[in-house]
């Protein structure tokens, strides 16, 4: 069956986007860029390939940007990285485009180089260090990292104050300079230097993001401290975040691809806490045997702190969110048919 529906670079799924990639490559440069794939993986990559319909030039670009970012990588400038993309787009496309088209990509990442420093930090520290900070400088730091780590660091800001600043995150369109200058003078200058105007990831969907890796007690706290500052945009941000009840959404198939990743220990966890409507549709996607020995664990298991259900159920999404991710489930949006990112 052939794809019919116009095709978006946020639509694409990571096959769409290697296809698109071949496609866009030819065949004697694709050939070097699927050198090290598997049978099976270049089966698959053809299967896309024979089904994928006409695609705009924009989204191709996107793809092909994307694929060199992730070819450099922000730490493999030494490794070959711009070497091995430069030997591919020369063959695809000539040395006059294959230069353009790397100096493009080399300058976007050049903007985020400088902060290699704080994605590699210690969460603990990171947050001991931004905690004293004002809440507008921590946003501007924190939207510019990865959700994970944000949801650590924020961990270690009183959550008073973490309600401020994930608000100011949740309202973030860009780094203003005078923003810039705090952060050079609380944080450093080698950090603030690669920060350019307009650079910044918040938003409500980033702040949703993040939301999802943080537990209950602390997520519900910091979901306050935007809601008094502002009820309507707490509420966008509860209806872009996927919680632990959310699994409810997922179809038996996607619960089941879960659960394959999942210790039984911690799912036992995970459901101490979970409704009883959640837990039956668990339970349902899990053979006999399975039940009873998770039954048995969770009898086993005795009274748990709830930090530590929470904790379970937090990692339990943090498998859902990377399957999505990869492509293997769909999240549902909450009240219409968006996937949620």
């Amino acid at each position: 069956m052939r794809v019919t529906k116009e095709l978006t670079f946020e639509s694409l799924d990571g096959r769409q986007k290697a296809a698109l990639l071949c496609l866009a490559l030819g065949t004697d440069a694709a050939a070097k860029v699927t050198q090290k794939l598997t049978n099976d993986e270049v089966d698959m990559l053809s299967f896309e390939i024979a089904r994928m319909d006409d695609v705009t030039g924009d989204v191709i670009d996107q793809v092909l940007e994307e694929w060199i970012e992730t070819a450099i990588g922000l730490g493999s400038l030494s490794n070959g990285g711009v070497e091995f993309a430069r030997e591919v787009l020369q063959k695809a496309f000539g040395p006059v485009r294959a230069t353009d088209i790397l100096r493009r990509v080399q300058s976007q990442i050049a903007d985020t180089a400088g902060l290699t420093r704080l994605r590699r930090a210690d969460p603990q520290q990171l947050g001991n260090t931004l905690r004293h900070e004002h809440p507008q400088t921590i946003a501007l730091v924190l939207a510019h990292l990865g959700p994970q780590q944000t949801a650590n660091i924020l961990k270690e800001i009183p959550s008073a104050k973490g309600g401020e600043v994930v608000y100011r995150m949740a309202g973030m369109e860009k780094v203003l300079p005078e923003m810039l200058m705090l952060i050079e003078k609380h944080i450093g200058a080698e950090t603030s230097s690669m920060m350019s105007e307009g650079k910044a990831s918040g938003g409500p969907k980033a702040v949703a993001e993040v939301m999802n890796f943080i537990s209950g007690t602390l997520e519900k706290e910091l979901l306050e401290g935007v809601e008094e500052r502002d009820p309507e945009l707490a509420e966008v941000i509860k209806n872009l975040m996927f919680v632990f009840e959310d699994l409810s959404s997922l179809d038996d198939k996607a619960i089941q691809r879960v659960l394959r990743e999942v210790e039984a220990k911690s799912l036992a966890l995970a459901l101490k806490a979970a409704s009883p409507e959640l837990k039956a549709k668990i339970l349902g996607c899990m053979s006999q045997r399975a039940v009873a020995a998770l039954q048995e664990e969770m009898e086993m298991m005795g009274p748990a702190r709830m930090k530590d259900v929470e904790a379970a159920q937090t990692a339990f999404v943090g498998q859902v969110r990377r399957l999505e991710e990869l492509g293997e489930i769909v999240i549902g949006g909450k009240g219409g048919d968006d996937v949620l990112i």
